[in-house]
C-alpha cells in the first residue's frame, strides 16, 4: 500500500463520528490516552482551626493590628495561616437562614450536611426543640467516626466546651441551648434526650479543654437546674480513669498517657485583652500545645478541633480591639501547630464558621492606628481628605459595624468616637448585640489533602476534605 493510500485511510478514520466507535472502545481509548493521576497523600492527623466569626475583614484588620504591635505599619504583615499554599472561599448559609449561626455552620463542617440555624448534628427535617425529632433525624458526626476508626480525638475552645462550635464535634440537639438541661417540646412524651454536657462526658474523647464549668454541676454549684447535686466531671473520671483539671498548672501536670478534661471558668474563658484576665487560665496556644503533645502519642493518628470562640463574642459586643487580640492569639496557636507537627502527615485547616458585619473604611493613611479614627494620607487629594469626616463634621473610626451597641454608645453627645482596646466601635443600626454576616469566609489549608481547598465551595464539603485526607472514601 502506498503512503498516500495509508494517509487517506487515516484521514477517513479520523473523520468518523464518535458513534462509529462503540462506547467501550471510546472509553478504553480515552483511558489509555491519559496518564493515571497520582494517588493523593494520606493524612495521619487532621487539625481544624475555627476562628468563630473570623470573617475576611477580621483577618485583614488582625493582620494590620499584629504588625502594628511590632511597630510596623501593619498592612504588609502576614498572619501565620495566610502563608498556607491552598485557599478557598466557603459559603456559610444554613438550610433555613441566609445569615447563619455557629450551630448550623459547625454541624455542616462536622457532618457533611447543612442544617437549620440552631441545630447541632440534627437534620433540617426536625422541629426546633423537639427531643423526638432530635432522635429521629441524626446526622453523621466526625467525632464518632474518628473514634470508630481508632484515632485519638481532641476538642479545644476558649468558649464554653458545650457551646455550639465545640459541641458540633460530639453532640446532637435540635436546640443548641440544651447545654445543661433539655427543655423539650410538649409533644415529646416518652422521648429521652441527653443535654450537651452529658453527651460530652459520655464521649470517649482524649482531650477536651475549654470553659463552661457551670454546665457540669447541679443547681447548688452550677447551672444544671434539673439536678441538685450533679457532678459530671467526677462521673467522667470514674468511668475513664482520666484527669479533670481546672487551671493551667494542673493541665501541665496531668499524666500524658490518660485522657484529660479541662474546664477553665464558669462560662466562657476570659478575653486575652481583659485587664483582669485570670492568669490561671491557659491561653489558646497553651491548650493547643497540650492537646497536640497528648494526641500525637496515638500511633493511629488524631483529629483535633481548635476554636477561638471569643473572636465572635467581642464582635457581638461591638469591640474590635479584643476581637483582633483573640485573632492574633489564634494565629499564634496555628503557628505552634505548624511547627510541632509533621507537615508530611498532618493536614491543617483554618477557617471561620461565619463572619460579622465588621467593616474597614474611610481612606485612612497607610500605617494609621487600626483601632483609631480615620486620618487621611498625605497627597491624597481633597476628596479623600473630606471623606475622613462624617457629614456632621465629626470624625469616625476606621473600624465599624453595620449594627450593634456602638450606635447607642456613640450618640451625638460624644463629639469624638471611642478608640483603642476598650472602645465600642461605631455602628449604623442600634442593637444591644451586633449580628453575624452572610458573606463567604476563607479556608486556608496545608498538608496532605490541602490541594482540595480550591475555588468557591459549600461549607459541608470541608467534612469531605477531612474524610478524604484520612483515606476514608
Amino acid at each position: 500500500m502506498t503512503n498516500s493510500a495509508k494517509l487517506a485511510i487515516l484521514l477517513a478514520s479520523a473523520a468518523l463520528p464518535l458513534a462509529a466507535c462503540s462506547p467501550s472502545e471510546y472509553q478504553m481509548r480515552s483511558a489509555n490516552s491519559v496518564a493515571p493521576a497520582p494517588t493523593p497523600a494520606k493524612a495521619k492527623n487532621v487539625i481544624l482551626f475555627i476562628g468563630d466569626g473570623m470573617g475576611i475583614s477580621t483577618v485583614t484588620a488582625a493582620r494590620i493590628y499584629e504588625g502594628q504591635k511590632r511597630g510596623e505599619s501593619g498592612e504588609e504583615n502576614v498572619l501565620s495561616f495566610e502563608k498556607f499554599e491552598n485557599v478557598a472561599l466557603v459559603k456559610t448559609y444554613n438550610t433555613n437562614a441566609q445569615v447563619p449561626d455557629s450551630a448550623g455552620t459547625a454541624t455542616a463542617i462536622h457532618s457533611g450536611q447543612k442544617t437549620n440555624i440552631g441545630f447541632l448534628g440534627v437534620g433540617p427535617q426536625a422541629a426546633r426543640g423537639s427531643c423526638a425529632d432530635t432522635l429521629a433525624h441524626p446526622l453523621p458526626q466526625l467525632g464518632e467516626e474518628v473514634k470508630e476508626k481508632g484515632l485519638a480525638l481532641g476538642i479545644v475552645s476558649t468558649a464554653r466546651i458545650t457551646h455550639a462550635t465545640p459541641a458540633s464535634v460530639y453532640a446532637r440537639a435540635s436546640d443548641r441551648n440544651w447545654e445543661a438541661y433539655v427543655e423539650a417540646s410538649d409533644e415529646d412524651s416518652g422521648a429521652v434526650c441527653d443535654d450537651i454536657a452529658s453527651q460530652l462526658v459520655g464521649t470517649d474523647f482524649d482531650v477536651a479543654l475549654g470553659g463552661g464549668t457551670r454546665s457540669f454541676y447541679g443547681s447548688e454549684q452550677g447551672g444544671r437546674r434539673l439536678e441538685k447535686n450533679a457532678d459530671l466531671p467526677a462521673g467522667w473520671v470514674a468511668r475513664t480513669g482520666g484527669t479533670f483539671v481546672t487551671d493551667r498548672e494542673a493541665l501541665a501536670a496531668a499524666p500524658m498517657d490518660k485522657p484529660v478534661f479541662g474546664l477553665f471558668g464558669s462560662s466562657h474563658m476570659d478575653f486575652m485583652a481583659a485587664p483582669d484576665r485570670d492568669t490561671s487560665q491557659p491561653t489558646l496556644t497553651e491548650m493547643t500545645s497540650q492537646a497536640i503533645a497528648r494526641l500525637k502519642n496515638d500511633p493511629d493518628g488524631f483529629y483535633l478541633m481548635v476554636e477561638s470562640g471569643r473572636i465572635d463574642h467581642a464582635h457581638h459586643g461591638g469591640r474590635a480591639g479584643p476581637a483582633l487580640e483573640e485573632t492574633v492569639e489564634f494565629a499564634r496557636a496555628v503557628q505552634y501547630a505548624v511547627e510541632n507537627t509533621d507537615p508530611a502527615e498532618t493536614l491543617i485547616l483554618v477557617t471561620a464558621d461565619h463572619s460579622h458585619v465588621f467593616t474597614i473604611s474611610g481612606y485612612p493613611r497607610r500605617g494609621n492606628d487600626i483601632l483609631g479614627i480615620v486620618v487621611p494620607p498625605e497627597e491624597g487629594g481633597e476628596e479623600v481628605a473630606t471623606a475622613t469626616l462624617a457629614s456632621d463634621g465629626k470624625p469616625y473610626t476606621t473600624l465599624g459595624y453595620a449594627n450593634g451597641p456602638g450606635a447607642i454608645a456613640n450618640m451625638a453627645e460624644r463629639p469624638v468616637p471611642e478608640t483603642g482596646m476598650a472602645a465600642v466601635q461605631q455602628a449604623a443600626i442600634p442593637k444591644d448585640s451586633e449580628t453575624h454576616a452572610g458573606e463567604d469566609v476563607a479556608l486556608y489549608a496545608t498538608g496532605p489533602g490541602s490541594e482540595r481547598a480550591r475555588g468557591v465551595i459549600e461549607q459541608n464539603l470541608i467534612y469531605d476534605m477531612i474524610r478524604k485526607a484520612f483515606g476514608w472514601e
